[in-house]
Order: C-alpha cells, then sequence, then structure tokens
C-alpha cells in the first residue's frame, strides 16, 4: 500500500526523540593509552606519577648553589670548584639536593684542573625542572567526555597511565534497499544503479567514533526487510534502514520498523531529507534515511550523528565550526522547509563569500564542492543576495582562504585549473559571472559573451557592464559550440534549422549562459524564439549536464562544446567558434591566487592538458589584454 502523505514535524522534534536515549551509551572499555587517540574518556584520568618525579636539569651545564653565585660579574669573575661548588649535568639529569640552579654551558669558562669561571650570578631554579613541575601525582590530568588528542594522549602516559577507561565505538547497522541496488561498478545497467550510500555511512560513521556494520542490500520486499532490521537490532547498537522511508508503493521501511517497535516520527519539515523516519525497537534508535544521497547526508547529521554522540560521550556539535559569510545571489525558501543548502565559499576583496551550489538532493558533487552548508530557517521566504549569513563550515578556514574564487561560465578546463591551483568555482553562466564581478564577489569571471552587432566576443562586453573601471581579460581557450547529437546521430540531424525546423527535443542551457545566449542568436537568425524549440525551459547548468541529457535519451540534441561531446562519445556538428576567457578587475592582477592561475594558465603542462580534450585552441592563453 502507497504512504500517500508524509508529514511536515518540525526538525526540532527531533530532540524529544533523542531525549529518550539520554545517557545511553555502548558501554565502556579500558584499553591501552597507545590507542586513544580520539576516544572519549568515560572516566577521569589522575596522576599516578609527577612529571619529572625528580628535581631535573633543564640544560647541560652545571649545577650551583645560586645563592653562592651571587656575586658573579663581568668585571669580577666568580672561579667554582668541581664536586664543591658544581658537578657537571646535562639535559635531564638530577639535580643533587645542596644544588638549586643550573648555568648553561655556554655560559661557563673551563680554567683547567676542575675549575671554571662563570661572570653572572645564578637565579633561584633557573633551568631546572622541579619535580611534579608538569604534572603533580594525584592531580587530574583530563576530565571524563573529553576526546582524547595527541596531547592528551602523551599527558595521560607521562602521568604514568598505561591504560585508560573510554566509550565504546557503538555498533551502527547500515542496511540498504532496492531491487535496482548492485554492489559492483561492472553490475550497472539499464535498471541497475550503484549503491554508494553504504560507503557514505560507514565514512560518516567512523568519523563520528562509531563501528559501521554494513549488511548485504534487501530486495523491496517486506518480509526479507523485516529480518534484516531485526537482525540488526539483535546485532547493533543504532540501526539505519536507508531507503524504502518515502511513499512508493515499494517503501516498507516505516511499516517495518512499526511492526518491531514504534515509529516516533515519520517526515521532516527538512529540504533535503524530508523522509526520514525516528523509529526505535527493542530500545534502540532505528532510523529511516532517504535515499538520494544528499538527503541521506543531511539526515544522518541530524538525527543519527547526535546519536552517536550521545553514545560515545562526545559534546554535541563539538567540532562544527561556523563563520559569517556575504551571500553572492538570492536564495529564496518555500516557507514549508528548513533547508540546507550547500555553498562554496572564498575570501574577495577583503570579505568571505558564499555562492550557493545546486541544490538537488541526488546531486553528490554538491556535497563533494561545498565549503559550507545555510541553514534555512524553515518560516524564512530566504535571503537577498549580499545578506550576511552564517555557515557551517566543511571545510577548514584556512584552506578555504586559499581560495581562488571563479565564477560565471562552465567549461571542463576550469576542473584541469583546479587540479594545480586552490579554487571554488560555481557555473552560474557568463552574466551570472559579470554580475558577481560587479559585486565584488569573485576573482576571476570565465565569460564567452557574443556580440550580435560585432561578431566579437567578450571586450564589448566588458566595456557595457564596466565602463568606468579598470579591467582585464586573461585569454584562454579558443573552443567550438555545436550541436551536441547521440552516437551516430540517429536522426540524421543536419544543422540547427534543421532540427528546430523539425521540433526536436532540445537540453538547453540555464538563463544567463553564453550558451543560452548564442542559441537565442541562432533562434533570432531564423526569426524564431524559445518556443519554437521543444524543451527550451528545461535548464541544465554545464556543458556535461546537457551531454547527458542528449547521450541518455531525455533530448534529441543540445548545444554545448565539442570538449564535452568528445568527453561522453558524441557525435558534434560545430556551429560557432568563440573565445572563452577570464575576466578579472586590473587592481587583482597582483593577487598571488590570480598570478598562479595565470602562471599555469600559460604552462606547458596546461597545453599538454588540453590536447587530451581534442576540440581546444590556445593561441593566446594566459596573455593579459587590458580593457
Amino acid at each position: 500500500m502507497r504512504n500517500t502523505y508524509i508529514p511536515n514535524n518540525p526538525v526540532e522534534k527531533i530532540d524529544g526523540y533523542l531525549e529518550l536515549f539520554r545517557g545511553k551509551t555502548a558501554g565502556t572499555e579500558t584499553i591501552p593509552t597507545e590507542n586513544a587517540l580520539g576516544r572519549v574518556l568515560s572516566r577521569a584520568v589522575y596522576a599516578k606519577l609527577c612529571d619529572p618525579v625528580y628535581n631535573a636539569a633543564a640544560m647541560d651545564g652545571i649545577a650551583v648553589s645560586s645563592e653562592a653565585t651571587a656575586a658573579a660579574s663581568e668585571k669580577t669573575p666568580l672561579v667554582l670548584q668541581e664536586g664543591k661548588d658544581f658537578v657537571y649535568v646535562n639535559t635531564g639529569n638530577p639535580v643533587p639536593r645542596e644544588f638549586d640552579a643550573v648555568i648553561m654551558i655556554e655560559d661557563v669558562v673551563d680554567t683547567g684542573r676542575g675549575k671554571v669561571e662563570i661572570t653572572s650570578p645564578a637565579g633561584s631554579w633557573q633551568h631546572v625542572r622541579v619535580k611534579g613541575e608538569s604534572i603533580v601525582e594525584g592531580e587530574m590530568i583530563l576530565p571524563s567526555r573529553r576526546r582524547i588528542r595527541a596531547e592528551d594522549l602523551a599527558a595521560i602516559y607521562a602521568g604514568g597511565n598505561t591504560e585508560v577507561e573510554v566509550y565504546k565505538a557503538p555498533v551502527v547497522g547500515v542496511i540498504t534497499t532496492g531491487d535496482e541496488m548492485v554492489a559492483r561498478p561492472e553490475e550497472v545497467g539499464e535498471g541497475k544503479l550503484l549503491e554508494s550510500n553504504s560507503k557514505l555511512f560507514s565514512a560518516l560513521i567512523a568519523e563520528c567514533g562509531g563501528e559501521a556494520k554494513v549488511y548485504p542490500t534487501v530486495s523491496d520486499d517486506r518480509r526479507f526487510l523485516r529480518e534484516a532490521v531485526a537482525k540488526a537490532v539483535a546485532e547493533c547498537d543504532i540501526v539505519i534502514v536507508n531507503a524504502g522511508s518515502s511513499a512508493g508503493t515499494k517503501d516498507y521501511a516505516r511499516e517495518v520498523i512499526a511492526s518491531l517497535g514504534e515509529v516516533y516520527l515519520h517526515g521532516l519539515a527538512a529540504k533535503p531529507g524530508k523522509p526520514t523516519i525516528l523509529g526505535i525497537a527493542e530500545g534502540k534508535p532505528v532510523v529511516g534515511i532517504p535515499g538520494y544521497p544528499v538527503s541521506a547526508y543531511i539526515s544522518f547529521g541530524l538525527s543519527v550523528r547526535p546519536l552517536i554522540d550521545m553514545m560515545t560521550g562526545s559534546a554535541a556539535g563539538e567540532d562544527e565550526v561556523t563563520v559569517s559569510a556575504t551571500l553572492t545571489r538570492n536564495v529564496v525558501s518555500s516557507l514549508k522547509n528548513t533547508e540546507f543548502v550547500r555553498v562554496s565559499l572564498g575570501r574577495v576583496n577583503g570579505k568571505l563569500v558564499a555562492t550557493p551550489l545546486e541544490r538537488g538532493a541526488a546531486q553528490i558533487m554538491s556535497l563533494v564542492k561545498a565549503d559550507g552548508i545555510l541553514t534555512i530557517d524553515r518560516y524564512s521566504e530566504g535571503y537577498a543576495g549580499g545578506s550576511e549569513v552564517t555557515v557551517s563550515l566543511r571545510k577548514p578556514l584556512s584552506l578555504i582562504e586559499k581560495n581562488l574564487v571563479v565564477i560565471g561560465s562552465n567549461d571542463l578546463v576550469i576542473d584541469v585549473i583546479g587540479e594545480h591551483i586552490p579554487l571554488t568555482s560555481a557555473h552560474v553562466g557568463s552574466m551570472g559571472g559579470i554580475a558577481a564581478m560587479l559585486k565584488g564577489e569573485c576573482h576571476i569571471a570565465p565569460i564567452h559573451l557574443l556580440d550580435a552587432a560585432t561578431g566579437e566576443y567578450n571586450i564589448p562586453a566588458v566595456k557595457k557592464y564596466f565602463p568606468n573601471e579598470k579591467m582585464a581579460l586573461i585569454k584562454g581557450v579558443g573552443r567550438t559550440q555545436g550541436l551536441m547529437l547521440p552516437k551516430g546521430n540517429p536522426l540524421g540531424i543536419t544543422s540547427f534549422e534543421d532540427a528546430v525546423e523539425r521540433r526536436l527535443r532540445f537540453a538547453n542551457r540555464q538563463r544567463g549562459a553564453g550558451t543560452r545566449i548564442l542559441t537565442d542568436y541562432l533562434l533570432a537568425g531564423l526569426g524564431k524564439d524559445g518556443s519554437a524549440l521543444k524543451g527550451y525551459d528545461k535548464e541544465f547548468s554545464t556543458h556535461l549536464a546537457v551531454g547527458m541529457a542528449v547521450e541518455s535519451g531525455a533530448a534529441d540534441f543540445g548545444m554545448g562544446v565539442g570538449s564535452a561531446a568528445n568527453t561522453l562519445g558524441l557525435d558534434f556538428i560545430p556551429v560557432y567558434d568563440e573565445e572563452y576567457d577570464f575576466l578579472v578587475s586590473e587592481a587583482n592582477l597582483g593577487d598571488e591566487r590570480v598570478k598562479a592561475f595565470v602562471e599555469y594558465l600559460s604552462s606547458e603542462d596546461f597545453r599538454n592538458k588540453l590536447k587530451e580534450f581534442s576540440d581546444y585552441t590556445a593561441p593566446r592563453t594566459g596573455e593579459i589584454v587590458k580593457c
């Protein structure tokens, strides 16, 4: 039976679910101290020894009585006799009880016959590590519920503790479902998808300090799923049921969890992540998580991560770091859900800027590219471009600060450059890049804008939009725009005009993209507009996405660059040669990140990389043209 309705429970209701397991852990265990890195203490650690256990020399030199050296000076050097007034010591040696200071060997003049001269007095306990100076026997080294760092581990051992008591890592069972899911790439085909979420969960569980137990994928059969979940509940501390939580005719997760215990909640006002199920069986949490990877990631963070934190004794959110950033463009919200928007980050003109990435629940690459996540409250309409927003970091800020921020037109060469230059990119089209540059929210804007009046690329657009500013173009690559067609061109398409006249299905780029502008230019040349193309309003954000729409049969043709067609093994009919360049403010040409970009663009290595794609030309690559 189909679940026709999934409620929109507030995200805050998760707190009530977590309270049901407050104080519940996977138990404790005693382990060797050297194996305790990253574990959380279940019991405070007290010193069994002092560190050091005796008064120890902190330098190589001589041990002396500070009081006996009071008369030493440059004018009246003091002569000391070995065995009577001093003894030689090395770093770490015990300092005899009759002495209370060490003079560095560099400040001692050996005059022979066991005598030395010093020219300045020693202070009391100078260069001496007093017994218990670092750690005193009986003092607390670390409190309970503290995650052990490398320096903590060393202190624990220095205090004489060879073992520590820590919380056990909770075992988290992972059950994936779906007749269409296969385990190995060679099994992928029509109707068969590669199951990768178990790898995502295993890594996330390990990051949280848990231990993943992955079960074989279960087919869409309620009896088999019930058996698998019951087995996992018996063997694990937490159980994840991945997929089968939505409203399909074969979504059995809710029914199965309810049959084994109870469903506390089904459906969150979260986007992505709405079909989340929070259940209980045998007193253990059983969480149904949606199948789309971004939904799975967000749902795990909201529900499973805090459960693992509790069971390992960790403080909730102890590793979360937030920053304030300026949003580069509008983000609209539906007023129905708490939304989690992936963003890229970079520092431009002294301010940290956040650029929203793809928002689809299946867009796993948006997680890969994301530097942080912006949370939009359920009752907010979103944020306007230019707003200051709070972003939860997914990468260290020190790395983000090094990013060259590239916003504008998409091309494969951005990824090539990104292998060698730390950069963050957003594919918003050439006009989106112009807008970002006007607002000072990027270092570089890739553009390929055709001027219909002159047939010239880029320079007329720069002069139009930046009439009073000093701008420059870093010359990029020559490339060919054309028709992407299925391999073998089964429909026998001969030209853009031919495809339009036959009203074939078209894969279009987003508004503001240079390719979209070229499409409109070609349509205008035929005396037509977008209504002449079936599929004109469906937008794709990259050339490869257009190509995949054609390759998969979702479209009969698309407009894109030859390099993308070659990469996907598509047929290609050239239409227009264009210049793909990089817009930059003259003031930023001295920025070390921009200089590194230009240097690599001008390199032989980059030119060799271009040859692998076979469609590019690079007659002026790296040349700077003032506009």
